[in-house]
């Protein structure tokens, strides 16, 4: 609603000068196409389209991978586009369709749910909440994909500021997942090479 073609080529500009892949929700088949000319890795789906069968269908025609969310839908209707899209490089978004979205709302375990549920597809999670704690807690429930909104200063207007992150916001978020990352471990339960000399001097036997 807001950016034209000048706007999308600075963007496809810079995006290019920093080595960043970039996309867009697109939000009817028109915007599709206008996005297409840039050559985007993938498409993604807002949550307000989900319903939208020609839509879902004129996408998936691009032959790109589709990231759909999930916010505001029940279980049936995200079977039905699932169905519509086919399952091949779908991304499937867990989300709350409200800015800000309240922590007791965030509901995670949709996650699990989904993995139980949708074994072929990346399941991922678009956080609408205020904090950076959830979004943490989702790539440690299972989430392979973490999308929030980012803004210069939450204080802006827009519509989208509240739910958004600030630039440190956004940096404290991907340090915490690396270091779930690394932390996590392979979940084999082994003697560690530091703990030898702790336990040799810590142990009676």
């Amino acid at each position: 609603m807001e950016l034209g073609q000048k706007e999308y080529e600075e963007i496809n500009r810079y995006c290019q000068q920093k080595n960043i892949m970039w996309f867009a929700s697109c939000w009817d088949e028109a915007s599709v196409d206008f996005i297409e000319q840039f050559n985007p890795p993938c498409y993604k789906i807002p949550s307000s389209r989900l319903t939208d069968d020609e839509l879902l269908k004129y996408t998936r025609a691009k032959g790109k991978p589709i990231i759909l969310s999930t916010g505001m839908s029940t279980l049936e209707q995200i079977e039905h586009a699932i169905n519509v899209l086919g399952s091949d490089n779908l991304v499937l978004m867990h989300c709350v369709g409200t800015y800000p979205a309240k922590d007791e709302d965030l509901n995670l375990s949709v996650i699990t749910t989904y993995k139980q549920k949708f074994p072929d597809l990346i399941i991922g999670y678009s956080g609408h909440e205020v904090g950076v704690s959830p979004s943490v807690a989702s790539a440690v429930i299972g989430a392979k994909v973490v999308e929030r909104h980012i803004t210069l200063d939450r204080a802006m207007w827009g519509s989208d500021q509240a739910a958004s992150l600030g630039p440190k916001g956004i940096e404290l978020l991907v340090r915490d997942i690396r270091l779930w990352e690394l932390a996590k471990g392979d979940g084999i339960k082994k003697l560690i090479d530091a703990e030898i000399p702790v336990m040799k001097k810590l142990r009676r036997k």
